[in-house]
């Protein structure tokens, strides 16, 4: 899926706690080869490639999964649309970038949007009603395998974990039985730098800005997150955070509000008791910070963060080595 897994487990003893890593590793990759769509043989891809108007009929897994997309598209406003194939086109997101001309982007926003889909839940089919239509998994595809990642731990004998896959967080259990796994939410424009903290247990963190991936085009930056609704980049004005227990959820919303921008984001959230939301707005030196009543009971103070959601979570090849060696030493 275009980024890294990294894995942190507590079990019983050190050969179940591999085992469990090794079965999460497993699984995301059998995830990778059904959503991505960087792959032709991929469930999803073929899905994109299916003819119009002729039904396609997904595994129960992937037609279930896109029922749930399909919900959350309605339920955000089409704020959140995974249907923007034509879209990424149009800019060239998965190239060197470039502008459209007015034409090419109101002919690629023609062809975007889920309602280019037609699901018929009896017939568990789905039909591709535009030519130029596909679905892009970069919206929900990493929530879906942390998902299925998170059911394989608890299948097994696992008493903590925290995965890390390419800043979006799952958090099992706790740390050390202090609450939570203590994380750092990255200042929305200096990735590596964080700018405020949350507890987590049992739950999933996703943040969404521009700064984390972008491209430039004669010297201007724009960033990868589409607006679905004007089929053009999001600016750039901050970040969003979204705690929850379902990956899936946290994954989706996380960029549904960010593309909605801040006033209207906090404004969906505050009528939200079940996901918790952090919205910074970039501001000279700390950016602005504003939460809904669920976000408020999961900040904490800042201080050295553990590991950080929406920045980068790479780890210096010294660091590494010194932390393999307090591994060692623990075991």
């Amino acid at each position: 899926m275009g980024t890294t897994l990294r894995a942190r487990v507590a079990a019983p003893d050190r050969t179940r706690a591999i085992a469990a890593i090794e079965r999460v590793f497993a699984e995301v990759r059998r995830l990778e080869q059904v959503l991505s769509t960087w792959r032709d043989d991929s469930e999803l891809g073929r899905l994109n490639r299916a003819p119009v108007g002729r039904a396609f009929n997904p595994s129960p897994e992937v037609f279930s999964l896109l029922l749930e997309v399909q919900c959350w598209w309605r339920a955000t406003g089409g704020a959140f649309d995974p249907a923007i194939g034509p879209l990424v086109e149009a800019w060239d997101l998965r190239g060197a970038g470039r502008y459209p001309s007015e034409s090419v982007l109101g002919s690629a926003l023609a062809a975007s949007g889920l309602d280019r889909f037609s699901f018929e839940e009896e017939a568990r089919a789905i039909r591709r009603l535009d030519a130029r239509a596909w679905i892009d998994d970069g919206a929900f595809g990493k929530g879906a395998a942390l998902r299925a990642a998170r059911r394989i731990l608890l299948q097994g004998s696992v008493r903590s974990a925290l995965l890390d896959f390419g800043g979006q967080l799952l958090a099992l259990g706790d740390a050390a039985g202090d609450g939570g796994w203590v994380v750092a939410v990255a200042h929305p424009s200096r990735r590596d730098e964080p700018a405020a903290e949350v507890r987590l247990r049992d739950r999933s963190a996703a943040t969404t800005s521009s700064s984390e991936r972008f491209v430039e085009v004669s010297g201007e930056r724009f960033g990868h997150v589409l607006d679905p609704r004007t089929g053009r980049p999001v600016r750039p004005w901050g970040s969003v955070t979204v705690v929850a227990p379902d990956p899936l959820v946290a994954d989706i919303l996380s960029t549904a509000l960010f593309v909605l921008g801040p006033v209207e984001a906090l404004r969906w959230a505050e009528a939200r008791e079940d996901v918790a939301v952090l919205v910074l707005e970039n501001a000279s030196g700390a950016p602005a910070a504003s939460s809904n009543r669920a976000m408020a009971g999961l900040l904490v103070d800042l201080g050295p963060a553990r590991e950080v959601t929406g920045g980068d979570s790479r780890i210096r090849e010294a660091e590494k080595t010194a932390l393999r060696q307090v591994e060692r030493a623990g075991d």
